[in-house]
């Protein structure tokens, strides 16, 4: 394999695929990223065997294969090299040199038939999505997502396709997070599949806001095709919890109030947490909602911030985190918070989203 490629393009091109790769694994090539020649132009993949991304760049072939390199090594070298223009070329027993007009790197690969193959999904129902749509919903759902991996199938986030909808559900028991969204077309039987966190990471991580995704799914895996950029993924397996018997009805009593002016209060209030005492107080009275903080041996905040209430009052506690997730996320400029007592859960409701919080006991 000879071939002629720009510093910036491939540099973009490794740091694409390489994030998917596990530091310690048992298999070296999987420490690899495999290049190979595609016409005039240069793919680059990479996997874990959970999770496989690759891309597509444009280069000069000269002579085209295929080789896999190690990433890290390869991402390092290339960073640093002192000019745009770079020739890689492979030599017998994988061996790769990496050389510039002044400067050269030989460094040892590993053959292409030793790089896991990538399942090939054919003949399968194509479901098309829009990136800055399903970038707007992981926003709003990853990060409810449970990272407890004794409960396995809470640590994705669950796909729900419907007739023309696409709704997104994430929880890790203490919160919920339900996002919809509308599909380009309809879907004739309803479609469930939970991706993993680490899948919806990466998507998050190369989703644009304009063009699409076209969706295909195969045996319990799923493909992402974002055009120059494709993602497979595994699909975890098992019974993701009935969330929607937890949805309460709407109270009658809503609170409105500023989202950013409370972000920037209960951020505050977050700033005297512990582990031992992470609740951050809610006092709610007519018009007015008081955010405070009080932790033995750090110190106490207090803070009041105008509201729209006409509801009866109450003391409640939440985890200032569960709270800031979502209010960095959401879009209003006001929202709504419907609390029924100190012991009930919190809702926050928009067009097409709905996130549920938990209440915490106040030391």
């Amino acid at each position: 394999m000879r071939l002629k490629t720009n510093k910036e393009i491939l540099l973009n091109g490794i740091q694409i695929v390489q994030n998917v790769i596990t530091p310690k694994t048992a298999l070296p090539v999987l420490s690899n990223i495999l290049i190979e020649t595609q016409g005039n132009k240069l793919k680059l993949t990479a996997t874990d065997l959970d999770i496989g991304i690759s891309c597509v760049i444009p280069i000069e072939v000269q002579e085209p294969g295929a080789i896999t390199i190690p990433a890290k090594r390869l991402s390092d070298i290339i960073k640093e090299l002192p000019t745009n223009d770079i020739n890689i070329t492979t030599k017998k027993n994988n061996l790769v040199i990496i050389e510039t007009e002044n400067c050269q790197f030989k460094i040892l690969g590993l053959a292409a038939e030793e790089f896991p193959k990538i399942p090939e999904f054919k003949d399968r129902q194509v479901i098309n999505l829009e990136q800055a749509a399903l970038k707007n919903i992981f926003n709003l759902t990853s990060f409810a997502v449970s990272t407890d991996e004794a409960r396995y199938v809470l640590n994705g986030i669950l796909f729900n396709f419907y007739k023309n909808n696409l709704t997104l559900i994430a929880t890790d028991g203490k919160r919920l997070a339900i996002a919809e969204s509308k599909l380009q077309q309809g879907i004739e039987k309803n479609i469930k599949i939970i991706v993993p966190i680490k899948t919806i990471q990466e998507l998050s991580r190369n989703l644009k806001e304009e063009g699409g995704v076209s969706l295909i799914l195969g045996n319990n895996q799923a493909l992402f095709d974002l055009g120059g950029v494709v993602i497979i993924s595994r699909l975890i397996e098992g019974e993701f919890p009935d969330y929607q018997q937890v949805i309460p009805p709407a109270a009658e009593n809503k609170m409105g109030i500023s989202r950013e002016q409370f972000l920037l209060a209960v951020k505050r209030a977050a700033l005297l947490s512990t582990p031992d005492y992470q609740a951050v107080k809610l006092e709610v009275f007519k018009d007015k909602l008081v955010v405070s903080k009080s932790t033995p041996d750090v110190g106490e905040s207090f803070e009041e911030v105008a509201v729209e209430y006409r509801g009866k009052e109450m003391v409640i506690g939440f985890n200032p985190h569960y709270l800031t997730d979502v209010l960095k996320n959401l879009k209003e400029e006001r929202i709504t918070l419907e609390l029924l007592d100190s012991e009930k859960p919190g809702v926050m409701r928009t067009a097409g989203y709905t996130y549920i919080v938990l209440p915490m006991r106040l030391s």
